[in-house]
This record gives C-alpha cells, sequence and structure tokens, in this order.
C-alpha cells in the first residue's frame, strides 16, 4: 500500500503540474515599434503596414495575444522623423519596423542596440545604413526597393511609350544618396536614347509645383519620378503631369491609381511581408548584423488607359502585352 506521505507529496506534484505547465505556456508580450512618413490617413501607408501585420500573423504573431505594436506616423518631415524615433527607442522595444530610408536615418541616430529592420531603401550601403549587403553590421538590416539600374528601365519605358519625347524632367529628391544616385543612372542612360534630363527637386510642394510647371512650357516632354521623398506629393505630381499632357514613368503602382500613366517598380507589400520575416527572425534570437540585406525578386508594370487616353496617347502594343495590370 502506498504511505499516506507518498500520497501526499505525488499529490502536491500533480496539483503544482497544472500551474506549471500553464506558466510556460503563457508567452511573453513582445512589442515592435512602427516608424513610418506617411500621415496616419494615408491609405498606402496604411496598406504597406496591413501586409506588415498579415507577414506577422503568418509566423504566429497576434496583435494582443504576444505582440503589441506601437505605431509612429509621419508627415514627411525629418525633424518628424527625429522626434518620433526618439519616442520609439524611449519606449525600448524588441525591434522597431522602419518603412522607407528617412525613418531609418533617423532612427540609426536614435539608437545603436534595438534592432531595426527596413521594409524599402533604395541603397542602404551609400545612405550609409549598414556595412554591406551581405553583412549589415550593427543593429540594422532590411530590404531594397530596387537595385539604381532600374532607373534606366523607365527612361526606356517613357521611350518606348511616348517616342516622340526628347526630354525628360526626373522628380527627385537631391538632398538624399538615392536621388543623386538615380539622377547619375538616368544621365547616363540618356544619350543612346536621344533624351536629355533635367532635374526637377522635389524637396517640397511648393517646388515640385514650380520644377514640373517651368519644364512643360517646352514642347516633346515626358516626366520620370525617381524612388524617395516625393511619394508624399504623389496626387500633386500625378495632377500636374495630367494637366501638363506629359507622359510620365513612375517607380511604384499607387502613382497609377491616383490617375498616373504607367509605373515600373517592386510589389511593395511583398517587401513589407517579407520585412515580418525578419522581425519574426530578430524575436526569435537572430541580430540583424547576420541577416543580409535582401533586393526584390519581383517588379510589376501597370498601366493606366485612362490616363492614356486623357493625353491622347496611343501606348504601344509592346507595352500592353508586357503589362501585369492594366486599369481601364
Amino acid at each position: 500500500m502506498m504511505r499516506r506521505r507518498e500520497f501526499i507529496t505525488m499529490l502536491g506534484g500533480t496539483a503544482a503540474w497544472p500551474l506549471a505547465a500553464r506558466a510556460q505556456q503563457v508567452e511573453r508580450m513582445r512589442t515592435i515599434g512602427v516608424l513610418t512618413p506617411f500621415a496616419a490617413n494615408d491609405a498606402e501607408g496604411q496598406a504597406r503596414l496591413t501586409a506588415f501585420a498579415q507577414g506577422l500573423q503568418h509566423s504566429g504573431w497576434i496583435v494582443g495575444q504576444n505582440i503589441r505594436i506601437e505605431y509612429r506616423w509621419g508627415d514627411g518631415r525629418a525633424d518628424t522623423m527625429r522626434k518620433y524615433a526618439a519616442e520609439l527607442v524611449a519606449l525600448a522595444p524588441d525591434v522597431i519596423l522602419a518603412t522607407t530610408a528617412p525613418p531609418t536615418a533617423a532612427l540609426q541616430r536614435a539608437t545603436r542596440t534595438i534592432p531595426v529592420v527596413f521594409a524599402m531603401i533604395v541603397d542602404p550601403v551609400g545612405a550609409g545604413i549598414v556595412a554591406s549587403l551581405s553583412r549589415p553590421g550593427g543593429n540594422i538590416t532590411g530590404f531594397m526597393q530596387f537595385e539604381f539600374s532600374v532607373a534606366g528601365k523607365w527612361l526606356e519605358l517613357l521611350k518606348e511609350i511616348a517616342p516622340s519625347v526628347t526630354r525628360a524632367a526626373i522628380v527627385r529628391d537631391p538632398t538624399i544618396a538615392t536621388g543623386i544616385g538615380q539622377f547619375a543612372v538616368l544621365q547616363a542612360m540618356a544619350p543612346p536614347l536621344g533624351i536629355e534630363v533635367i532635374p526637377v527637386n522635389a524637396r517640397d510642394a511648393g517646388e515640385i509645383e514650380h520644377g514640373i510647371t517651368a519644364f512643360a512650357r517646352s514642347p516633346n516632354g515626358g516626366l520620370v519620378v525617381t524612388g524617395g521623398q516625393a511619394t508624399v506629393h504623389r496626387e500633386l505630381i500625378a495632377k500636374r503631369a495630367a494637366q501638363h499632357r506629359l507622359p510620365a514613368v513612375y517607380p511604384y503602382r499607387f502613382y497609377v491609381d491616383e490617375g498616373g500613366l504607367v509605373s515600373y517598380g517592386p510589389d511593395l507589400p511583398g517587401l513589407f511581408r517579407q520585412a515580418a520575416t525578419y522581425v519574426d527572425r530578430i524575436l526569435k534570437g537572430e541580430k540583424p548584423a547576420d541577416l543580409p540585406v535582401q533586393a526584390p525578386v519581383k517588379y510589376q508594370l501597370v498601366l493606366n488607359l485612362k490616363a492614356a487616353k486623357e493625353i491622347a496617347l496611343e501606348v504601344p502594343q509592346s507595352v500592353l502585352v508586357r503589362a501585369d495590370e492594366v486599369i481601364e
């Protein structure tokens, strides 16, 4: 027969076991910071972060269950990014998602210890964000929007879709490395195509408005918009291009959604879902320094036939058959 003391010992252990098991099953709530230059009511910004949340959920991270997310939305201004970067760092999250280059740069100045994953930067090495693509070093890693060579594709596409173009306004931000680098590629590509490229700076709405209006006074013009901070003025750019009947090529499809003519660029929601995989790996113990910066594997050509009709442009069949999506 079992002795009374042995029975009590066994019973105590049995009673304690469910408590221990439940304690092991309760996961520690992790905190993810998000810093974006878009305003909270910006549909494109919301779409990107929805894709990010979907990526997290796919890896088993559920808001309110095992993660909480601290968002800081911006207005496209550098001082706002610096302010919100400091706020997020003060919260000491487990990892921070920086959507683009300006918030990443602000976070780089604010912390050298909290892991940061960027979702879309054109040239993170040139911008001084990472040491190299294969071995980022430090506390930051992430995903590239595209390589500089893609800028040449934009100019080729402009010439193909509008052969009469001999002048191209290049909308770019001259204060960042990506704006300078993309313009350099376009300058190199222009002579063989018989196109003169003219920079239009995009530091603010007034500069964009003045630059496009002045450029449009001469004939045979077209427009190429590069990646960067011009995205916060996308509606203005698309409207002015249509107003001045300028065939225009854009780096992202959301310009086409705003009425732009054609875009060629990466699948942006896909980049944010990929960024979620790096956040997952960091939350599980990996270091940003060991996660290589990755380039996109998928590019999309999106065409707006309504916009073509409004500027009396007949889109060549060669472009139509290559388009991944045609908006009519």
